[in-house]
């Protein structure tokens, strides 16, 4: 039967969703917790690719098997077997033909940055810190250039297969900036990313400091202030219908 379950995960400790040679994936140890539940090891077909440090709020995925276990009682048997920091959140059945990632019709990302020259020491790794009061309102205006069908090379990840395949053109639907207190909330919607979009377009200087930009190309190739990264803390989500 083809299985498909969401998964919520800190990304911290992780080089990302899929199994890399480089370093630990959520990939991996979750097919380690499905070995040890079902007795194999199903090929697992992720709704996306996350980077390193990146989590997942609903990152949905599936798989086939066969097993006697109800599907609703799987994520208590492999959170058993997962460490805390990956959680299985819950289990359905779907077509054989279900594919997590052709099905996947938006991802969601939320950028946070704590806006305050003060550390939060319960939440540093889940966002990115900027001392400088930042203006919300006019971030939230010059989001606006991002949304439509664009060629995003210039907020790619230099080296990337995509950027040398000329696989660069994304569509953004949606891209908000809100103000929580010191919080700054950006979140953006769209049908597929490049490697490290949702970080350079956060960081591009359009977003932090609005200039008159006719593309979301043109104004991006000049960056901004290299702000410090640690936490950074996209959360990532996917919208799937089987």
């Amino acid at each position: 039967m083809n299985y498909l379950l969401k998964l919520s995960y800190d990304g911290t400790n992780y080089c990302g969703f899929q199994v890399q040679p480089n370093g630990r994936s959520v990939a991996a140890v979750f097919q380690d917790a499905l070995e040890a539940v079902l007795g194999c090891r199903p090929d697992i077909k992720g709704c996306s690719r996350t980077d390193a440090g990146v989590h997942a709020l609903g990152f949905m995925l599936n798989f086939h098997a066969d097993t006697r276990i109800p599907a609703a009682k799987l994520p208590l048997a492999l959170n058993q077997h997962l460490p805390p920091d990956i959680r299985a959140l819950e289990a359905r059945v779907v077509p054989d033909d279900f594919h997590a990632r052709y099905a996947a019709h938006t991802k969601t990302y939320l950028y946070r940055i704590h806006n305050s020259p003060i550390d939060s020491p319960f939440a540093a790794r889940y966002y990115t810190r900027v001392p400088g009061r930042l203006d919300a309102d006019r971030m939230q205006q010059a989001a606006q250039y991002f949304v439509g069908k664009h060629d995003f090379l210039a907020l790619c990840a230099s080296g990337s297969s995509a950027a040398a395949h000329g696989d660069t053109v994304r569509t953004i639907t949606a891209c908000d900036v809100q103000r929580r207190g010191d919080d700054i909330d950006i979140t953006v919607t769209a049908d597929g990313y490049l490697p490290n979009n949702v970080r350079l377009l956060s960081f591009s200087r359009p977003a932090l400091r609005p200039c008159r930009a006719s593309s979301p190309a043109a104004s991006a190739k000049t960056p901004g202030r290299r702000w410090r990264r640690r936490g950074f803390s996209s959360r990532a989500w996917t919208t799937t219908r089987p």
